[in-house]
């Protein structure tokens, strides 16, 4: 055999950017499955050769996918969260897992605060107030929120809550979080275990932990409601954290004054009572989307499988 067909097959999930991709398919036979129509018939046709995936951190790889690999060595994921990849079958078969954490972790950080402000201070409501020529028309934007100086609540103080943390002591905030322990790192910050208790004594509460079986709904009907009225619920972590219903249901109710959220059960299809809100800031799940961060995750996404292959340790392992 020659050519193409002596590279490695590896099973790809979903897309990349460009210049991930010429890399990508230049040393590896990548399999697009997000193109495949009938993607059991595809897995059954291309899964005997399969000895790696590369898979993006929504999208992950669920049991059945990796069941029908028998070849299956590695599987690389394009981005920090993992929580989508069956970890369990991995570990049953020996597979290794790898993500791309710290990379993105400074740009997560920026945005959550971004979107902390954007919606404090009003900014895209003010944007269609000029462009609409509601200033002209109608005189001044109402009035809105300071953020410098208030409560802010970190739950989960990993690599991107801490870095969410600092930012904001820029902003001479009271910072508390909640996180396993105490961290040394965070002396001048307040520890509160219970995130009912961390919301309470919060006027914004940013979520930056990871997802797992053990936060499913760790913001819950209860902490929503301790976070109050005049509280703000900032998320950039992954959706399966935040009892979703109890959120849409105080966000409509007024019992949560407000929300900026980079995620959402279902994404990019979320649920259409979001789009009916104007006390919510909506992004596409963009956190960590600039070409920078996004040409280093991609990097670490061929790094460590060209590891694994080359029999060299991973970069970043997981698993």
């Amino acid at each position: 055999m020659s050519g193409a067909s002596d590279k490695i097959e590896v099973l790809q999930v979903g897309p990349y950017p460009q210049w991930d991709e010429e890399k990508l398919n230049a040393t590896f036979t990548m399999h697009r499955y997000f193109e495949a129509a009938d993607k059991p018939a595809f897995l059954a046709r291309v899964g005997a050769n399969i000895r790696g995936i590369a898979t993006r951190g929504e999208l992950g790889a669920n049991r059945a996918m990796i069941e029908a690999l028998p070849k299956l060595e590695v599987i690389s994921v394009y981005g920090v969260g993992y929580d989508a990849v069956d970890l369990a079958a991995a570990r049953e078969r020996g597979i290794r897992v790898t993500n791309t954490p710290d990379v993105l972790t400074k740009d997560v950080a920026d945005l959550g605060v971004a979107m902390m402000l954007a919606q404090s201070r009003g900014m895209i409501g003010a944007e269609s107030w000029v462009k609409s020529g509601n200033w002209a028309s109608k005189g001044l934007y109402p009035l809105k929120n300071r953020v410098h100086g208030r409560r802010a609540g970190v739950l989960g103080l990993g690599r991107i809550g801490y870095e969410v943390a600092k930012r904001l002591a820029g902003f001479d905030m009271d910072i508390a979080y909640s996180s396993t322990s105490a961290k040394k790192l965070a002396e001048n910050w307040t520890f509160i275990a219970d995130p009912v208790s961390l919301a309470a004594r919060s006027d914004f509460l940013f979520v930056t932990l990871a997802a797992s079986a053990a936060t499913r709904n760790i913001v819950s009907k209860q902490v929503i409601e301790a976070l109050g009225p005049e509280g703000m619920l900032i998320n950039i972590s992954r959706a399966s954290n935040i009892d979703e219903g109890a959120l849409l249901d105080a966000l409509e109710s007024g019992a949560l004054g407000a929300a900026a959220l980079d995620v959402f059960e279902g994404e990019p299809n979320l649920n259409p009572r979001f789009l009916k809100l104007d006390n919510v800031l909506l992004q596409p799940h963009h956190a960590s989307g600039t070409y920078e961060t996004r040409k280093a995750m991609g990097k670490l996404v061929f790094d460590n499988l060209s590891a694994h292959f080359a029999g060299r340790p991973l970069l970043t392992p997981v698993l």
